[in-house]
């Protein structure tokens, strides 16, 4: 019977619920994701992770291992091994005309982008705004249920998994004799600073494709006739 371990990519469905109010916060199930409110849910679909390399949360990745295919489970998580417990540091005073000067009317509740990161309004008093930037789950207990639904043994669907959890987008790649060779240079200093934990993951090495400039393209030999020519021109 084939038991789930460490650097195993699997093909995962989840569900996972505020231990509270049993709000469901995340979901590879379309149906259930309408009950967030997302409408469009063609993008919902099962995931593809390797194990034990924190491309889940925590507990929720701890809990993986040993696990056998098509088996429905279920775990509960305390905040520390969840969405972490709520930081006081990362509650900020702001004041208002930060906001107003962009055109944003700061209110209790508001949701939005600041500074790169996704924070809530607390509080508007006296010119202030006080501003969260925990995560909402930060401090919460939550539940999952989940099944694993494959093993995923195809290079290609494992690089492609990579890929959408760290570039958050694919780039076009080849394997040839235990590497795996991306064409576009930006992805250079990525794939530098991955390379040793993508091979652990895969057992691959990893490289960005050297693109010869002109000046590096050796010069043509002169053919005969070339020669030839050279020699009435004298």
């Amino acid at each position: 019977m084939t038991k789930i371990q460490k650097n195993d990519f699997i093909e995962i469905e989840f569900t996972g619920k505020s231990s509270i109010d049993n709000h469901i916060f995340d979901t590879t199930n379309p149906e259930e994701a309408k009950e967030m409110g997302i409408q469009d849910s063609s993008s919902i679909k099962p995931l593809i992770i390797s194990v034990g390399n924190n491309m889940m949360l925590k507990g929720l990745d701890e809990s993986l291992l040993d696990k056998e295919l098509n088996k429905q489970c279920s775990i509960h998580l305390e905040p520390e091994k969840a969405f972490g417990k709520r930081n006081p540091q990362l509650i900020k005073t702001y004041n208002i005309n930060s906001f107003t000067k962009n055109n944003i009317n700061p209110y209790q509740g508001l949701t939005l982008q600041l500074d790169n990161n996704l924070a809530k309004v607390l509080s508007v008093s006296g010119g202030r705004v006080t501003v969260d930037f925990n995560n909402p789950l930060a401090g919460k207990e939550v539940d999952y249920t989940f099944k694993i639904t494959k093993k995923i043994t195809d290079n290609n669907e494992k690089i492609n998994a990579l890929q959408d959890f760290f570039f958050k987008q694919r780039f076009e790649f080849t394997i040839k004799e235990n590497k795996v060779i991306f064409k576009d240079e930006k992805l250079k200093p990525l794939i530098q600073m991955l390379q040793h934990k993508f091979k652990d993951v895969v057992g691959l090495d990893f490289e960005v494709e050297e693109i010869k400039s002109k000046k590096d393209e050796a010069p043509k030999k002169k053919g005969k006739k070339e020669k030839s020519k050279e020699k009435e021109i004298k």
